[in-house]
């Protein structure tokens, strides 16, 4: 799914980089909804509309008008109230696209270095700053306690990627900043708020550094230390290390379930050995060199910073876990490369959910769709991009396993902005609805090819009865004949709607290039975040 700021035929080799969904690959014999009025291209033709989805005006079709976008020849109406007539809506020939405008290699740096790199730049090298003293011998707190920096990393790192710490983060950030705060700092606290992951990685990063650190330490005195330590020294080195490389971007998508099965697993095994990071860290404490005794003062072990922090990491770890439950779902099969799943209960705008088919494997994330806190029921697209969506679609489950502790994504963060724009293309819609369904003041534009049949009735039911026509763009690429030059779109609906920040769900391509052209243009836009 890609939105380019320039039109391409339907043939276009840039149609490559879409993903399925977008394409429109869809079973032609599933009945979808009233198909929205085709527009031709390239020759002026009146429409003629006889479907109860765009009975007299285009904006029922899904296409708000913008006298600015060069494919529509219209005039809007005198009163917001009186419909606009169809027929009298002429195609005009598209001009040559423009080429696309060089951006300048500042707004590309600035983009790479975004908040998430600045963050683990920070974290690294403030650590490999500790680390060097500690070697030299100018850190006396290193010194004697080599655990508590690898623990507090480690919880650090947690910390970052806990639903319930992350949830009340944006909590603070919005209910703390919506009301009176000006406008930068509001763009700044969202930043933060969706780079947190580079606090992650470089606090997860650190802990192995200055458990390797203290491994080296004890193994250079292993004359005077117990064989039970060095041994779980190792053990948790080795587990620790391989949680930290199976991370690593090449590795996590290029072998995503090795990823899910070592960085998980090993994960929760380097830290319910915890039980050896509990019997390395803790014990190490405990055991005196001096008299070659382990110490049992209670007290002394109760008042170390080790072994709360153990704890700490302990409980924050299987928070999300204790709301894990198996529960009914509803698959809706609208074409053969989209899986529309329905769970009970409402949700809040902006939020995302981890689903699996058992309880401890492969866990994959997903936008929610919802109408808000009191509806009956929240959905997910899920498009066909691997073996676990793909399965969803050969044999539709009845029942999925899910944590009821919902993640925060960055679209949470929209309740902080008076009004905005919300930009996908093809499933990214999943991660955007519901910030349009649930508030007045966010724009919807949705990029995708043959949407109504690809994703079926009950999403299209969702958008034409939540959201206000003239609140709205939903270019179908398929029957338009080509992808709209999408900055320019953007430009004329952030001026129309009045918005103070754009929202894009996008591939990493199309994301790239509304961000860039975000930025020259001198919008506040956060695009879909890859870890790096």
């Amino acid at each position: 799914m890609v939105a380019l700021p320039q039109i391409h035929s339907a043939g276009s080799s840039s149609k490559n980089s879409l993903d399925d969904a977008e394409k429109g690959m869809c079973d032609p014999t599933v009945e979808s909804l009233a198909p929205p009025p085709f527009v031709y291209m390239g020759q002026a033709k009146s429409l003629l509309v006889n479907t109860h989805l765009s009975p007299v005006s285009p904006v029922h079709e899904g296409i708000t008008p913008v006298t600015s976008v060069p494919e529509l020849s219209l005039s809007l109406p005198a009163s917001k109230s009186q419909p606009l007539d169809a027929r009298t809506i002429k195609t005009v020939v598209k001009k040559q696209p423009s080429p696309k405008p060089k951006i300048s290699r500042w707004i590309l740096f600035e983009l790479w270095f975004n908040a998430y790199r600045r963050l683990f730049t920070f974290v690294t090298l403030l650590n490999l700053t500790g680390i060097i003293l500690a070697a030299l011998g100018r850190f006396p707190y290193a010194e004697n306690h080599l655990g508590a920096l690898v623990l507090g990393n480690l919880l650090c790192a947690i910390l970052m990627r806990n639903e319930l710490w992350m949830r009340f983060l944006y909590m603070v950030a919005i209910h703390g900043l919506r009301g009176w705060a000006p406008l930068p700092i509001k763009l700044a606290a969202t930043s933060f708020l969706q780079h947190v992951g580079g606090i992650h990685s470089g606090c997860a990063l650190s802990g192995a550094a200055w458990l390797i650190f203290k491994i080296v330490d004890i193994i250079r005195y292993r004359a005077v230390q117990h064989s039970a330590i060095i041994a779980s020294g190792v053990i948790t080195n080795v587990l620790i290390i391989i949680s930290v490389l199976s991370a690593f971007p090449w590795v996590r998508n290029t072998y995503h379930n090795a990823f899910e099965k070592h960085h998980r697993f090993v994960g929760w095994l380097g830290l319910a050995i915890e039980k050896t990071t509990w019997v390395f860290v803790t014990m190490g404490n405990v055991y005196d060199i001096k008299t070659g005794q382990w110490r049992s003062d209670t007290h002394a072990m109760l008042s170390s910073q080790e072994l709360w922090f153990a704890a700490f990491m302990t409980i924050f770890v299987l928070t999300p876990w204790v709301t894990l439950r198996e529960v009914p779902v509803e698959v809706e099969i609208p074409s053969p490369k989209v899986a529309v799943i329905r769970f009970e209960r409402g949700m809040q705008q902006g939020l995302l959910g981890r689903i699996s088919r058992t309880s401890i494997m492969e866990y994959h994330a997903f936008g929610i769709i919802s109408q808000g806190r009191k509806a009956t029921h929240h959905y997910m697209i899920c498009g066909v991009q691997g073996d676990f969506t793909r399965k969803l679609v050969a044999n539709p489950p009845r029942t999925l396993w899910t944590r009821e502790l919902k993640f925060a994504g960055v679209g949470h963060a929209s309740a902080m902005f008076k009004r905005g724009i919300r930009v996908c293309t093809g499933t990214g819609i999943g991660a955007a609805l519901s910030t349009c369904i649930q508030s007045p003041n966010w724009f919807l534009i949705w990029i995708g090819s043959d949407q109504e049949r690809t994703f079926g009735p009950t999403i299209t039911g969702l958008i034409t009865k939540h959201i206000e026509p003239d609140r709205m763009i939903l270019w179908d690429s398929k029957q338009r004949g080509g992808r709209p030059d999408t900055m320019q779109l953007l430009k004329d609906t952030w001026t129309r709607f009045g918005a103070e920040v754009i929202f894009i769900t996008s591939n990493m391509q199309g994301n790239d290039e509304m961000m860039q052209g975000c930025r020259a243009a001198g919008l506040h836009a956060f695009g879909t975040l890859w870890d790096f």
